[in-house]
């Protein structure tokens, strides 16, 4: 069923952070933003007034694959049990190649499935999230 940890980031809705069934465990879309403070390492993608800002997707990237760790390890899983990650990306075309190469140093060793879209938006100032399934 759900799971909340108190390791994990706070949710920006009411969604646990996964959820089981049978052997399998679905990581809610997470985000980059650090449990402790709420922070988005890199830097938010807009200002409070919507204006575009320079941000670090590679500390974006680390920040939400660590998200995802935390959540997996509080659970008693890991990175190594990811089968399947579904990525959102806000710009694609910016964002790709910085991504893709922090994704290698978790995941190469691994090899989930993985499916990378770009959309117009995320719920807030990120410019990457990631949904995940891996074993129980």
């Amino acid at each position: 069923g759900p799971f909340i940890t108190d390791t994990g980031p706070s949710a920006v809705g009411a969604y646990p952070h996964l959820h089981r069934v049978g052997d399998l465990l679905f990581v809610s879309g997470m985000g980059p933003r650090t449990p402790e403070t709420n922070e988005i390492p890199g830097g938010p993608i807009k200002d409070e007034d919507g204006n575009p800002m320079d941000y670090d997707i590679r500390a974006q990237t680390h920040s939400v694959i660590n998200n995802v760790r935390l959540i997996l390890e509080a659970h008693g899983s890991s990175l190594d049990d990811v089968v399947d990650v579904l990525v959102f990306l806000v710009d694609m075309e910016r964002d790709f190649p910085g991504y893709n190469e922090v994704y290698a140093e978790y995941f190469a060793g691994v090899l989930p499935a993985r499916t990378t879209v770009s959309v117009e938006a995320l719920p807030t100032s990120i410019a990457i999230e990631l949904k995940v399934i891996a074993k129980a």
